[in-house]
């Protein structure tokens, strides 16, 4: 209970920071930018809290996790792909570990996690697709807003 309870306690913290941060780059709701005399988004933290109290009344906790962990597989992917050709572009860049160990571990969860995807668009297709398409009304959005954003600072 402690580490789950831990674990919460940081995802509850930094994920309003992300809306904080996402806001100041004018990518969320201005509001979420704003901290409180504590120095606190706090209203990041209730816009999270709002966001979690409509999720958890949506369904059980085994459908949220399937609607959300092919896009949390492919994100992380994305990103420890980013760290290989990150370290191809920048080889002279100063790293924590080197050596041809470096790729056999994020090679392989790459392998995994593509493989996992894989098996829940077979398995759990009416899970996976409806977590994909709300993933993917996130690229007009952001288009949309960063137009929009562009031309007001015409």
């Amino acid at each position: 209970m402690v580490s789950t309870f831990g674990c919460n306690n940081g995802l509850i913290l930094s994920g309003a920071r992300v809306y904080y941060a996402m806001s100041r780059d004018r990518l969320f709701f201005q509001a979420a930018g704003r901290l409180n005399k504590k120095s606190v988004p706090g209203i990041a933290l209730a816009f999270q809290a709002v966001w979690a109290g409509i999720l958890c009344l949506s369904g059980t906790y085994s459908d949220l996790l399937d609607y959300v962990i092919f896009a949390v597989l492919i994100f992380y992917s994305l990103t420890i792909g980013g760290i290989l050709i990150l370290r191809k572009k920048k080889p002279t860049a100063e790293h924590n570990s080197r050596g041809v160990s470096f790729l056999i571990l994020p090679c392989a969860y790459i392998f995994v996690a593509t493989a996992i995807c894989v098996d829940l668009l077979i398995f759990k297709p009416a899970y996976t697709w409806p977590g994909v398409i709300i993933v993917m009304l996130g690229i007009p959005v952001y288009f949309f807003r960063k137009k929009v954003l562009s031309g007001q600072k015409s």
